[in-house]
């Protein structure tokens, strides 16, 4: 077949939004973070999103942040795109934190919806044009209304995406035709923000994907993109089967950082351990019935 033709990706193919481990107190552990860095970027990552809900930003102060940027940009040493979560729902906070990200690093900034106060759509641009125009730095919204409680709707994505540093979405609103409804009408870049639908998103024209399996997966989501994009559907179709219980496993069962830190821990890889209240650790039978989930998605344990 034909190669498909090649979306761009200014923020890279495949991004992992990062965990952010903790010390034994309960501190950064900013040893953890570098080596964990690395590792996600040896296994097929090139982009990196740091301090967005899976990084426990809810938790870490504006200070930590700040390091945990300046940590994994030295570590990386430019080989993956460092993207800063820095959205808030207090548009002067947020835009304090991506002046803060940019000084500290960062190449991009992840912008969620403004959560739990419920603005306007009106008032949704008018926050992210703010933001946008407070940095050079080129912004990728964050569309969740499972978790923001507004979503981001379509005629909202086209006029935002007139602005010239918003240049891409995280799309986690679970509906692929809306997205490519955006795609169609604007050069908005779409990544896939919910691992369950990552394929199907690629199928309208999706440029990569901001993933929490990818600490775990990131070669195989790299590889099914590239078969996609190569024309052979079956292949990448497979290569997802692959990760289905993956899937199940880190993103069903408990909060997406709970499980991930516990994979973590079960594979021997650095970046797992405690997490912050109001998040616990996973149970033991959580971590029982994980590990019957990883050996289902490939892995030798």
């Amino acid at each position: 077949m034909q190669n498909q033709s090649v979306s761009p990706a200014p923020f890279g193919r495949v991004l992992t939004a990062m965990v952010t481990p903790l010390d034994d107190n309960g501190g950064l552990d900013h040893a953890a973070a570098a080596q964990l860095a690395v590792d996600l970027v040896d296994l097929g990552n090139d982009g990196l999103v740091l301090n967005g809900t899976t990084g426990e930003s809810p938790t870490t102060s504006d200070a930590e942040k700040a390091a945990l940027i300046r940590t994994v940009v030295d570590a990386v040493q430019g080989r993956a795109v460092v993207v800063a979560g820095t959205g808030t729902n207090d548009t002067a906070h947020s835009i304090e934190l991506s002046q803060q990200a940019v000084a500290a690093g960062a190449d991009g900034l992840l912008l969620v919806t403004p959560y739990y106060n419920k603005p306007s759509q009106d008032g949704l641009i008018a926050h992210f044009r703010a933001v946008a125009d407070a940095t050079s730095a080129p912004v990728m919204l964050y569309d969740i209304p499972g978790r923001s409680a507004v979503a981001l709707r379509t005629e909202t994505l086209l006029r935002l995406a007139e602005h010239p540093r918003i240049v891409a979405n995280k799309d986690a609103k679970g509906d692929p035709f809306a997205a490519q409804r955006v795609m169609s009408q604007s050069a908005l870049v779409y990544y896939s923000g919910d691992d369950a639908l990552n394929l199907p998103l690629l199928s309208v024209g999706a440029s990569g994907f901001v993933s929490v399996v990818g600490h775990l997966v990131a070669d195989r989501l790299a590889a099914m993109f590239a078969a996609y994009s190569s024309g052979d559907v079956a292949a990448a179709r497979e290569i997802s089967d692959s990760m289905v219980p993956i899937i199940v496993g880190v993103m069903t069962r408990a909060q997406g950082a709970v499980m991930v830190k516990a994979a973590l821990d079960l594979l021997g890889r650095v970046g797992g351990g405690g997490l912050r209240l109001p998040l616990l650790a996973a149970d033991p039978g959580q971590r029982e019935q994980l590990l019957l989930d990883l050996k289902a998605g490939g892995f030798d344990l």
